[in-house]
């Protein structure tokens, strides 16, 4: 009898055009049905490990994997000692053997992959420094209830480029065949690798993924503007020189003007208002903050069953 085929969740294009839309499709399912797929049932565990402050993350996969008939265990990064008391692959071994998944919020990418290669059960990046996949997700979701489809509309992500969101908005966005402007200072764009990565992705499916330092283009005739912190966490000492340098990346009610006139505004959260957002276009009629935030749940459930069923 072979071993069972691991599935994990690393980064945005761990999934093709294909599968995208049918987790996407999965998550609108759930949403309108969230009590009926049970694919946990058992309880079987999902252990959550975060070594990141969290609110949205933690509050939607706990509630996410209790929907789905699981028991989601909280793991404490800091008092485990992940990397310091334990090692990664240490830890793999061990939550691979209580739990049936393993969920992580940490800070390198490379730990994540570590985690992935000796875990033997499948692994969801829920946050790293390089990318923030499952946000991602909900964010597809968001657009896709709001105008109908995802391919050939044209996406504004105006800010830190050279964030986990930047790279994620690349790579998910051009998955699903939409056309991706982003927007950054200069020395805050995406690594070159990171646009070429996402530009090969386009290419098959339609879309595009492109830099654009002036703002003001970038929105120009946009059907969706997106903005993040400017802050990111482990930035904090950097707060000062990066409210300067990003002060013309503000997505203010001028600069959202400039998009299409049903354009939606999108933040992750959590949002400075009258930084990196005016609260006129965050909690203006246009906003949909708060829709991706309650996808988080309905997304992750779907990439959580996905990766389920792909182990059995």
């Amino acid at each position: 009898m072979s071993a069972p085929r691991i599935r994990h969740f690393l980064a945005d294009d761990d999934l093709t055009p294909a599968e995208q839309a049918q987790v996407l499709a999965l998550a609108a399912e759930l949403k309108h049905a969230p009590y009926d797929a049970k694919p946990l049932a058992g309880p079987r565990t999902v252990a959550m490990i975060f070594d990141k402050q969290t609110l949205r993350t933690q509050s939607s996969f706990a509630a996410g994997i209790a929907e789905l008939g699981g028991f989601p265990m909280l793991v404490d990064g800091a008092l485990a000692g992940i990397g310091v008391r334990e090692s990664v692959h240490d830890v793999a071994r061990v939550l691979g053997r209580q739990a049936s998944m393993i969920v992580w919020r940490t800070y390198a990418q490379g730990n994540l992959e570590e985690m992935a290669e000796h875990s033997g059960v499948p692994v969801v990046n829920a946050l790293t420094d390089d990318f923030h996949p499952c946000q991602l997700l909900a964010d597809l979701l968001t657009i896709q209830e709001h105008k109908q489809q995802l391919a050939g509309l044209t996406v504004a992500f105006v800010g830190d480029g050279a964030c986990n969101m930047g790279n994620s908005w690349l790579l998910a966005g051009a998955t699903a065949g939409m056309h991706i402007r982003v927007s950054s200072p200069d020395g805050y764009a995406p690594e070159a690798a990171m646009v070429e990565r996402a530009a090969a992705i386009a290419a098959t499916t339609g879309g595009s993924a492109v830099l654009e330092a002036d703002p003001v283009a970038a929105v120009t005739g946009a059907d969706v503007v997106v903005t993040d912190t400017w802050i990111s966490m482990g930035k904090e000492d950097e707060a000062a020189a990066r409210a300067e340098v990003f002060a013309p990346y503000s997505l203010t009610v001028s600069l959202f003007e400039r998009a299409k006139p049903d354009a939606i505004a999108m933040h992750c959260l959590p949002a400075y208002r009258g930084k990196e957002i005016d609260a006129e276009v965050l909690d203006g009629p246009q906003s949909v903050v708060w829709d991706e935030a309650e996808n988080r749940r309905h997304a992750q459930k779907a990439i959580i069953s996905f990766l389920a069923e792909e182990v059995r």
